[in-house]
């Protein structure tokens, strides 16, 4: 099957859970458009299906997920930042739990998604970083669900130094709910507990725990979106995403 044809998202269902797995190796699991929009497609089928009591957001390979796909920034940076701010209030609201299983390395975007879960469980051997500023842009959209999850200082540190952080820090600093040895069976845990939920009172205890960041959403998702248009719009951007690809340094990292 060739890259074209086979899926960016799988979708497999078990014992009440539906699991989407990020398949996408060949930019590792970036947050394309064709990405978003299979994700998104999966999401609406489980949500509408009643036996289906919470979602697992996995990956294949090394990398959960690279964050934004840098070679898409043709499109037009508002086309982008619109799916992914799409996606993460859907994430957010979707009324039934969703879990991410964390067992390789997250960036910049990528962040976005575990703020937008509701459980996140990390293996020990996976990495975080937020690298926005390091390209001339900012964590603008996902700050929207990450702020929320994070302690103040550490947001500033990660935000402001883009360093690669471990799972046990993640978890410290509120963006991994488990840092787990065998992450599998810490899921499967949490899972259990999932199972014993009624659909009414998982999604009424959702809301609850996800007030924070729905509100954020809220109130300041367009000007959010817009603010990371206009960066990405941006010369110092450009030659931040090129530096980036071509693996290189740009002008103002000394």
């Amino acid at each position: 099957m060739s890259e074209q044809d086979r899926p960016y998202v799988t979708m497999t269902a078990d014992r009440a859970v539906a699991t989407l797995t990020l398949d996408s190796p060949h930019n590792r699991n970036a947050l394309s458009r064709r990405l978003i929009t299979e994700l998104r497609e999966h999401l609406a089928t489980a949500a509408a299906d009643p036996a289906v009591r919470a979602v697992v957001l996995a990956h294949t390979g090394r990398v959960f997920c690279a964050g934004a796909d840098l070679t898409e920034a043709a499109d037009g940076p508002a086309a982008g930042t619109a799916r992914l701010l799409a996606l993460l209030r859907e994430l957010v609201e979707l009324p039934k739990p969703v879990l991410a299983r964390v067992d390789g390395h997250v960036r910049a975007g990528g962040l976005g998604l575990l703020g937008a879960c509701d459980i996140v469980v990390a293996g020990l051997a996976s990495s975080y970083a937020f690298t926005e500023a390091r390209i001339g842009v900012a964590p603008a959209v996902i700050s929207l669900t990450t702020l929320p999850r994070l302690t103040a200082r550490a947001a500033a540190r990660y935000y402001l130094t883009g360093e690669v952080f471990a799972a046990a820090a993640a978890q410290d600093c509120g963006l991994v709910t488990v840092a787990a040895a065998d992450v599998d069976a810490a899921l499967a845990e949490l899972l259990d507990g999932v199972r014993a939920g009624s659909p009414q009172g998982l999604a009424a205890s959702k809301r609850l725990a996800t007030r924070e960041v729905r509100a954020a959403l809220d109130a300041y998702g367009e000007e959010m979106a817009a603010l990371s248009a206009e960066l990405f719009a941006t010369e110092e951007a450009a030659e931040g995403m090129m530096a980036f690809l071509q693996r290189g340094k740009p002008s103002w990292a000394v």
